[in-house]
């Protein structure tokens, strides 16, 4: 027993020991990377007798505010894992305080075993060896590859860009920006404290020292993710003055699903407002109505309909069509809000949400253009939840079908266009107007701004105002969701900003690259077509 004693002593002092120095070491870290570095006669950037502009200076400025944020986080990831080093030594301590203890009572210590958990680390490396990180993988044809996408120290470079996306663009959302710095740190972690399995030979700096790399050494690198397996970084680390370079391979593998929850979800009684704000186009309401007519009153039928309408002209067929669908149909839930003045979507839509007096409800923000499904309806239901989340469906929006179907004598119906073809539309990933959310949690927000005026822009800033609180946003394609293609006039009246998102839209609504293409080369196309007829004919008649 005096012996065990000693031994749990003697463990014990040494944890304190260790305690002590990695907190030396937290602060040693902290003093070092606080303490400026400064040198009076060091001169500006730049050549010496040229001058620079202040905008220079401002990007000289703003390049190194974001090379200081990015090693102030890799300083506190470092901080975080220190301290989480210490709280697993204190309590290691704090364990062997009680077994002691324990033990000085004469009762045999049976404490829980510390489990190595090898069934998950041997799942971990099943994944790498899964993957195409050492050994290529057999693929069926060019289209099976899985690219990579690279990245500099401030740039990311992507092949899929969507339509906001950019090829070459600062990686903007947090969780990447965050990912590649941890990378980019634990390839510097393993350069500079290799094991004994590196590749590589310890070398010296030119004063005898140990060489170490930081994050300015980072040439370049390239990631690629295999959806079920992980996530392949090849880094390259490379001194100003040495020509060898350094690789680094890492690979983050994905673990095992897990279950966060499952529950049931009673829909059967949920109601949706259908809110759509209008002005003139009364022939698209007519045809909006007749998808209406068919999904909303023959199939769901736990829908209520509120047409906000601006101006007086069209009003009255506006009326028509309504008290028409209302006698075919038996169909009497909905509202019909009217305002004699200029058309503002925003105000609208704020009007269409304050007209409903019975309590909570589920709203949809719909556009006369917009075909929808009963299968969408159900989506908007189960991806809105009041102080929860709000759903911003991704639309499906069609091309010019006059274009798409130059080569038949007439486009097809409406509901046959509704194909999800590359030719045929695009995922509208810049659209932000259709969305299913909560009464209470719009008006919690305050709604639409009131500022905004005619087309585009009120949308993106209620969107940006869930993006900032405290509300989950569901934001994905659906297979439901149509926006059909019609003919857009950008009056002169928007301000700047929403003439060029007008233009922009009109452009990428027209026709695929293909079809634009199709229709530059036009007159190449058809000379070669009569080139060929001709030199057919010339051969016949020979």
């Amino acid at each position: 027993m005096p012996r065990r004693g000693l031994i749990l002593q003697t463990r014990t002092h040494w944890l304190l020991l260790g305690l002590a120095l990695l907190c030396s070491l937290v602060l040693f870290l902290y003093l070092l990377e606080c303490a400026p570095q400064t040198d009076g006669n060091a001169p500006l950037p730049g050549v010496v007798g040229e001058n620079y502009g202040k905008e220079y200076y401002q990007a000289l400025l703003q390049e190194q505010e974001e090379h200081y944020q990015t090693r102030a986080t890799s300083l506190k990831r470092q901080i975080a894992q220190l301290k989480q080093e210490l709280q697993e030594m204190s309590e290691k301590m704090r364990s062997l305080q009680e077994r002691k203890s324990v033990g000085a009572n004469g009762i045999g210590y049976q404490g829980n075993k510390e489990q190595t958990p090898s069934d998950l680390l041997e799942f971990l490396h099943s994944q790498i060896d899964k993957a195409e990180v050492s050994i290529g993988a057999k693929l069926p044809s060019e289209y099976g590859v899985i690219p990579f996408e690279s990245f500099t120290l401030m740039k990311v470079f992507q092949l899929e860009m969507g339509l906001t996306r950019h090829p070459e663009e600062k990686p903007v959302r947090k969780d990447k920006r965050d990912e590649l710095v941890e990378v980019i740190e634990a390839g510097l972690e393993v350069i500079n404290n290799p094991d004994e399995d590196d590749e590589q030979e310890d070398e010296d700096g030119p004063l005898g020292e140990k060489m170490v790399f930081n994050e300015n050494d980072f040439i370049e690198g390239y990631y690629r993710t295999e959806r079920d397996k992980g996530t392949q970084y090849e880094l390259f680390f490379k001194k100003a003055d040495l020509m060898e370079y350094r690789h680094v391979t890492l690979f983050r593998p994905f673990g095992p699903l897990m279950k966060v929850k499952s529950e049931m979800i009673d829909i059967t009684r949920s109601i949706i407002n259908i809110i759509v704000p209008l002005a003139e186009r009364t022939e698209a309401f007519a045809q909006f109505m007749q998808n209406f007519r068919d999904v909303c009153i023959h199939q769901d039928k736990r829908i209520h309909l509120t047409v906000v309408y601006f101006g007086k002209e069209g009003l009255s067929k506006v009326k028509s069509i309504l008290e028409s669908v209302t006698s075919e149909s038996n169909f009497h839930n909905y509202t019909l809000v009217s305002l004699n003045e200029e058309f503002n979507r925003g105000r609208g839509l704020n009007m269409g949400a304050r007209a409903w007096d019975k309590g909570e409800v589920l709203m949809f923000f719909c556009d006369v253009d917009i075909y929808f499904s009963a299968e969408f309806l159900n989506s908007c239901r189960l991806n809105a939840e009041p102080g929860k989340k709000v759903f911003y469906p991704v639309v499906f929006s069609l091309y010019n079908p006059a274009i798409v179907y130059a080569s038949q004598d007439v486009p097809p119906p409406v509901e046959q266009q509704l194909v999800h073809k590359k030719d045929s539309g695009f995922w509208r990933d810049f659209g932000f107007g259709m969305t299913c959310q909560y009464r209470s949690d719009f008006l919690t927000i305050g709604g639409f701004d009131m500022e905004v005026k005619g087309w585009g822009g009120e949308d993106v800033h209620l969107y940006r105002k869930y993006l900032h609180g405290d509300l989950i946003v569901i934001r994905t394609p659906v297979p439901g969701l149509f926006h059909l293609w019609h003919e857009k006039r950008c009056a002169d009246e928007l301000t700047p900003e929403q003439y060029r998102m007008c233009i922009q839209s009109k452009a990428m609504n027209e026709a695929s690259h293909s079809h634009l293409g199709m229709l530059v080369f036009r007159e190449e196309i058809e000379t070669h077509l009569h080139k060929q007829a001709y030199r057919i004919n010339s051969e016949a008649v020979g």
